[in-house]
């Protein structure tokens, strides 16, 4: 996260995220463990104005084409939504939360922007990422941060997703919001009595190093959860009973990190994709994301996804010499790989104070 405020401008960066453990359990009650990255990452830029401008990105919003064409192609390139419609969710979410909780917005307009390099539908929360930095603008531009608790901002960047029809869990608005390696536990009597999870920020060096593999024209990562879903609220014991051994990866994740047992580590991520796949099936998961984790895995590598699809964490327990073994295969399969950068925590320290106070 950074903001400039040298100036009368405020800019916020938010990172993508890697679903390490756990997910996607996180839409069912369950545990997962995540961490931001620098790899990639989305900025939003908020400049005081007379009137309220929303700004389309040049390239992601585009409404002014060539030829029909060139309108067709960029429709199959990055779809028919950009990112204009996610800031306005969250200025819609954020308006009516202060109303709601009686928070005290002062008087004044803006122009938001922003900008982005998060590969599309790769399963690295480019869109919460968006949304998320918009947030932390609005936060300090009514300067109402210590008043939106740390634990409730997740919700609200989810809150601005589902009205526009994104399916999703708060996985991956917590690594956002909180940045670093964070374990966090979904339980419902957590959710219910707190209205948000436990989050546990954990130490970045307990990770080994790990790679990111990803496709440059990745699947649609949005229609994972769908049969899945709805199967777990029919109670389907198969499906309710695999996620909840998807959940219990997390926690033993947990310990496995924490006693650097990295052994138990690599079990653990390739137990996580088998069950995956066990309960979507390979016509929902998608032959190139298999593939992906396939390659990975023919090299010895530990791999699973990083969301719902689009991407793959990989582990190399055997060093340098594996890690080329894997590179070699990824670019001879047609994939990008890549060392994943991991960020600490980004949390302001009246958002540490905040944390305390309540705990």
């Amino acid at each position: 996260m950074e903001e400039n405020m040298s100036t009368s401008c405020i800019e916020h960066k938010t990172f993508a995220r890697v679903g390490f453990l756990g997910n996607p359990s996180d839409v069912y009650y369950g545990s997962t463990i995540s961490f931001s990255i620098s790899n990639f990452w989305a900025s939003v830029r908020l400049e005081p104005s007379n009137n309220l401008v929303i700004l389309p990105h040049p390239k992601h919003d585009l409404v002014s084409f060539d030829s029909l064409q060139h309108l067709v192609s960029q429709l199959q390139s990055v779809g028919y939504y950009g990112g204009v419609r996610l800031l306005m969710a969250i200025c819609n979410v954020f308006y009516n939360y202060c109303s709601n909780n009686n928070i005290e917005l002062k008087e004044g307009n803006f122009i938001l922007s922003y900008d982005t390099n998060i590969p599309r539908q790769a399963g690295l929360s480019g869109s919460s990422a968006i949304v998320c930095a918009a947030l932390n603008c609005l936060l300090d531009f009514y300067k109402v941060r210590h008043l939106v608790k740390v634990e409730i901002r997740p919700s609200l960047i989810l809150s601005a997703e589902n009205e526009l029809g994104i399916v999703a869990g708060l996985q991956d608005r917590v690594a956002q919001v909180y940045g670093g390696l964070v374990h966090m536990d979904f339980s419902k009597e957590n959710m219910d009595r707190l209205g948000h999870g436990i989050y546990t920020p954990m130490d970045i060096n307990l990770l080994p190093p790990l790679y990111l593999i990803y496709a440059e024209n990745p699947s649609d990562s949005g229609k994972v959860h769908s049969t899945v879903r709805k199967r777990w609220l029919d109670g389907d014991e198969f499906i309710i009973s695999s996620m909840e051994k998807v959940a219990s990866i997390a926690h033993v994740g947990r310990e496995a990190l924490i006693e650097k047992n990295y052994a138990e580590l690599f079990k653990l991520m390739n137990r996580n994709f088998d069950l995956r796949r066990k309960m979507f099936g390979d016509d929902v998961l998608g032959a190139l994301n298999i593939k992906m984790v396939e390659v990975a895995r023919s090299v010895g590598a530990a791999a699973k996804f990083t969301g719902s699809g689009g991407a793959v964490v990989a582990f190399c327990p055997e060093g340098p010499e594996q890690v080329k073994l894997l590179q070699e295969a990824c670019h001879e399969s047609g994939f990008i790989v890549q060392p994943l950068l991991v960020l600490p925590s980004v949390l302001k320290e009246e958002d540490l104070i905040s944390i305390s106070s309540d705990s």
